[in-house]
């Protein structure tokens, strides 16, 4: 499974693809989209998502991990980060690509083991994780840590078996809805 995180953000967004072969993890490419700060809104965002579905075409991810958006003390901050994330959003779908979110806390978790961990931590995690020989760069370090916790979930989670019983529960839960 091949997966590319992106961690959004208007003036630099973060991306990274991570694929399992296997049982182990290796980073496939990351990277960042730096649009120059003199474009308006709606021009950087357009470049983004032009760099970003270059990325996904290139490197033809399974799915996509995008950072959950988070509130800042500012509503600006909050509402430009929310186009940025909706806009790469679009070219996913836009790919046919399932999208999964993850709250900065919980990616920050899954891998350093600490939710509140310093962006340092989560750099030199992903570098280990990743067997990398250099630091990545801050916001696809970011990147890579989004697709690294969905890995790391996806490996948990266990599929629902289809079973007669299991089937003859579903069927029977459909007509009690049916019925209301």
């Amino acid at each position: 499974m091949r997966v590319l995180g992106l961690d959004p953000g208007s003036r630099r967004t973060g991306w990274g693809v991570v694929e399992r072969r296997a049982r182990a993890l290796h980073c496939v490419a990351a990277g960042h989209v730096s649009p120059p700060a003199r474009l308006s809104l709606a021009e950087r965002l357009h470049a983004i998502v032009r760099e970003v579905d270059e990325v996904m075409e290139r490197f033809a991810p399974d799915q996509v991990v995008i950072e959950a958006a988070f509130h800042h003390s500012y509503a600006r901050s909050t509402l430009v980060l929310g186009h940025v994330r909706g806009a790469l959003m679009v070219a996913a779908v836009e790919r046919g690509l399932p999208i999964a979110e993850y709250a900065p806390r919980a990616i920050k978790l899954a891998v350093t083991g600490r939710g509140g961990a310093a962006k340092q931590q989560v750099t030199a995690m992903v570098k280990a994780q990743l067997g990398l020989a250099t630091l990545p760069q801050v916001d696809a370090a970011d990147a890579l840590a989004g697709a690294l916790c969905h890995l790391n979930r996806a490996r948990f989670e266990v599929q629902r078996r289809r079973t007669p019983a299991n089937e003859r529960l579903q069927a029977m839960l459909a007509s009690v809805r049916g019925a209301r």
